[in-house]
């Protein structure tokens, strides 16, 4: 039987559609469930293999990005969820999703003994343009570990955020994030080389840093949208350049549904 994703929605949640279609192309059977439910009946978090937290502003944002969301799991679901997670099943958080992992602490997870499992390291703040970004950038993977990625790997998906600085706690923090392999994604130049500038790190997020994992590898966050570019007729260049039967993106999606065939 093919796995079973939970894509989770609540008020200011946008792209919970796009999400639910493409976890469906890639072979999964795919639900969208609101948060008053799952609060309500959190044994149904028992029925899926993978949780997909999705993009848009949940609740406007208001307290910051991902924060209310974070806030309410934390408190009503932080057993159930580090159950999900140990039982060896799949999280993913796409933009917004992201934002509400790292404030969580689920992402990028302890990097050292005795660091609690749900205590946040890392923050994603405002971008440094001091505007909302919507463009198309080029990604590398940088982890060996992620299940939802193949390292070496390079992606082209879209952005667009307001939120999408990454900053780790400190300079030792971030060297170890580096060591251990949970920075999974980072903004290159179109060849795959580092230190981009603007635009290709539009945000300004420190180390480049686009994506992290946890030490799992099952636990997955990212800022663009991969749900976004699923055809290679959505490539802004198709016309010019021609289209993939497939866009880069739906690989990310279909690799969490192979790990369960």
């Amino acid at each position: 039987m093919p796995p079973k994703a939970l894509v989770l929605r609540t008020a200011g949640t946008n792209c919970d559609r796009e999400s639910e279609y493409a976890f469906g192309k890639a072979g999964a059977v795919a639900e969208r469930v609101h948060v008053n439910r799952l609060i309500a009946e959190p044994q149904l978090l028992d029925g899926y293999q993978i949780l997909c937290l999705p993009g848009g502003f949940s609740y406007g944002d208001d307290l910051g990005a991902g924060r209310v969301l974070a806030s309410q799991l934390v408190v009503h679901l932080r057993d159930r969820l580090a159950a999900f997670i140990g039982g060896g099943k799949l999280v993913i958080g796409i933009c917004n999703g992201f934002q509400v992992l790292v404030k969580t602490g689920l992402l990028p997870g302890p990097v050292a003994e005795g660091e609690s499992p749900m205590a946040q390291t890392t923050t994603v703040t405002y971008n440094d343009s001091g505007k909302f970004e919507d463009r198309w950038v080029h990604l590398r993977v940088d982890t060996d570990h992620c299940v939802f990625l193949r390292k070496g790997e390079l992606l082209y998906l879209p952005v667009a955020h307001g939120e999408g600085k990454v900053i780790p706690r400190d300079k030792a923090h971030r060297e170890a994030l580096e060591r251990l392999g949970r920075v999974a994604l980072r903004y290159v130049g179109p060849d795959g080389e580092d230190a981009p500038g603007y635009p290709g790190n539009p945000n300004g997020s420190l180390g480049d840093i686009a994506g992290m994992t946890d030490a799992t590898g099952h636990v997955f966050g990212l800022m663009p949208h991969p749900e976004r570019h699923l055809s290679g007729y959505q490539h802004p260049q198709w016309t010019r350049l021609g289209a993939k039967d497939e866009g880069d993106g739906l690989r990310v999606f279909t690799r969490a549904v192979e790990f369960f065939a």
